[in-house]
């Protein structure tokens, strides 16, 4: 039987990593607010222990689900560290795009583009691409800018193609044409669904 949502909080302070880890993972997925400040805590602790990189990413994960905006500032200091398991960033970056409201969607982006640790920028747009959030022109324009010198076989055009079933425009449209005809399969079959205007349906955890 699944853990219930105070045994899993409980659960987020046992010794052994693998069953903070699945506490956090079912967290994720019942993504209640309660949840949000022992998370934050939990997180904290976890940090400090450089092999528990899998249990990090989880916890970043499960904040960004339960809607924490308090984590957001230890989320973006930790954005900035050095973390040798770089998948770490990745959650990082999803977590920051959920967690910024609505009107600051367009500057965490960017902020996260802009820091130049590639993971990170992965996570936000993967952040996008999943929960479908929209973009004004400006922020896709800047968007693309950013794709445009990449290697067609970037990882990070992925989720970009993912995003854009709800990104318009001729530019945009190029993109997605571009992406559809280059070399990655799973770049090309993103930017042909979108091309059609149709998310498809992604499970980050």
């Amino acid at each position: 039987m699944p853990l219930s949502l105070d045994e899993a909080v409980a659960q987020l302070g046992h010794r052994l990593s693998p069953k903070r880890r699945s506490a956090a993972t079912r967290l994720y997925r019942l993504a209640d607010p309660a949840a949000g400040p022992p998370l934050l805590a939990a997180l904290r602790r976890e940090v400090h222990d450089t092999r528990t990189w899998e249990t990090q990413y989880r916890m970043v994960m499960a904040l960004g689900a339960c809607g924490h905006r308090p984590a957001l500032d230890l989320l973006r200091e930790l954005a900035q560290r050095p973390f040798e398991a770089t998948t770490v960033y990745v959650a990082l970056g999803d977590a920051v795009l959920r967690l910024s409201t609505p009107e600051d969607t367009a500057r965490s982006l960017r902020w996260c583009l802009e820091t130049g640790v590639p993971m990170l920028a992965d996570g936000a747009l993967r952040a996008v691409a999943t929960q479908r959030l929209p973009l004004d022109a400006a922020t896709i324009h800047y968007v693309l800018d950013f794709l445009g010198p990449l290697d067609p076989h970037d990882c990070l055009r992925f989720w970009a193609a993912a995003a854009a079933a709800g990104w318009t425009g001729p530019r945009v449209t190029e993109f997605l044409r571009e992406c559809a005809a280059g070399p990655r399969s799973d770049v090309a079959e993103a930017a042909t669904s979108s091309l059609q205007g149709r998310y498809r349906t992604y499970s980050p955890l």
